[in-house]
């Protein structure tokens, strides 16, 4: 009876062992490609405080913060842009990131999709745009000038985890209870090496008296 006992508390502890390396991992590998992600955007924050209008990154990484590309690219969504150096490179079906120059918009990051092409007056190429969730097109063609890039990547609900991080929930989770876990992990440790000093020691009187 005892040892079936036993042989449950190893079972219930090897599975805890498991969820508790699964669930570390994952929080590991989530906070590693955020940390690369800031990492790159200090970078390029850096550069362009340097080089100013010079500096154009090569790639460029927004948070998704409204719903007009559902349910392709949803709300806090994160999305990686390449740059682009021919606007002709572009493709219709492609979703790119611009500046919008529109009166209503005007000077907001917008990430929408191509769905035609004009040549303006002065024969260059601007790309008209559209939403996937928005039923009419764009008010304002997107001009070169205008271009960021086209979007490459899409990290679904990797903004959640940015928005939390930033919080104070975030920064009690990430930073206070893993601090407090080793904290107390070390104190537990330090008990158990001093009360099997104190054995030791009862163990080594008592053999003296023998």
């Amino acid at each position: 009876m005892e040892e079936n006992i036993e042989e449950k508390k190893i079972n219930w502890k090897g599975i805890f062992n498991y969820f508790y390396n699964v669930i570390s991992w994952t929080i590991f590998t989530l906070l590693l490609i955020i940390g690369i992600l800031l990492l790159y955007y200090f970078i390029s924050v850096r550069l362009y405080a340097t080089k100013g209008d010079r500096f154009e990154p090569k790639f460029s990484v927004y948070t998704i913060v409204s719903q007009s590309m559902e349910p392709t690219i949803s709300v806090y969504d994160v999305i990686v842009n390449a740059k682009v150096d021919n606007i002709d490179d572009v493709q219709i079906n492609d979703v790119i990131t611009f500046i919008s120059t529109w009166e209503i918009t005007n000077g907001m990051t917008i990430t929408h999709r191509v769905v035609g092409k004009k040549i303006m007056d002065d024969g260059q190429t601007c790309l008209v745009t559209r939403g996937d969730n928005n039923t009419n097109d764009d008010q304002t063609c997107v001009k070169k000038s205008d271009l960021i890039g086209v979007t490459k990547a899409v990290i679904p609900g990797l903004g959640k985890i940015q928005f939390f991080l930033s919080s104070k929930a975030g920064l009690l989770l990430v930073v206070f209870i893993p601090a407090l876990y080793i904290v107390i992990k070390d104190i537990l440790k330090l008990f158990k090496l001093a009360k099997a000093s104190d054995q030791e020691e009862q163990e080594s009187k008592g053999l003296k008296k023998r």
